[in-house]
């Protein structure tokens, strides 16, 4: 399959989760938030729609764990580390608490532009700036190690 055209899927599909997301409602900060509200008025929207998604999910994933090659050709690859490091909970612990703060996650982050409200682009604009920040770090750490690993190896 092409690239253009393996491109055309992956938009294709993304297009389908974004549906998803807007027609359960997921694009919603004030749903998100009423999930993460347990001491009032919950709302157990997210844990359906996320029960639903891991349920619909479950036995294609399942198949493709047991192909070494893609349906589209390309390799079959699954994270092979599976240690629990620092750096993957700090992650998720900053992850965690800004969707807890905002109620957005990046996907619902993306349709929320069509809002066209000032505060979903702000936030949309610090979600890419901390990427970029982290992508800038992570260069930089990965650079520091080489050198470190060439330094030991002379």
């Amino acid at each position: 399959m092409s690239k253009r055209a393996t491109n055309l899927l992956a938009m294709g599909c993304g297009m389908l989760f974004g549906t998803g997301l807007m027609v359960s409602g997921m694009a919603d900060p004030r749903r998100v938030l009423g999930f993460l509200d347990v001491a009032a008025r919950w709302d157990p929207t997210l844990l359906l729609v996320m029960g639903g998604a891991v349920a619909t999910a479950l036995v294609p994933v399942r198949l493709a764990m047991r192909r070494k090659h893609a349906l589209l050709g390309g390799m079959v690859e699954f994270p092979s580390l599976r240690d629990i490091t620092a750096r993957l909970v700090l992650g998720s612990v900053m992850f965690g608490v800004g969707w807890g703060l905002c109620g957005v996650c990046p996907g619902p982050a993306w349709l929320n532009l069509l809002s066209l409200r000032a505060d979903r682009w702000e936030f949309f604009g610090c979600m890419l700036a901390g990427m970029v920040l982290f992508d800038l770090w992570h260069r930089r750490s990965a650079a520091v190690a080489r050198r470190r690993v060439a330094a030991t190896a002379r």
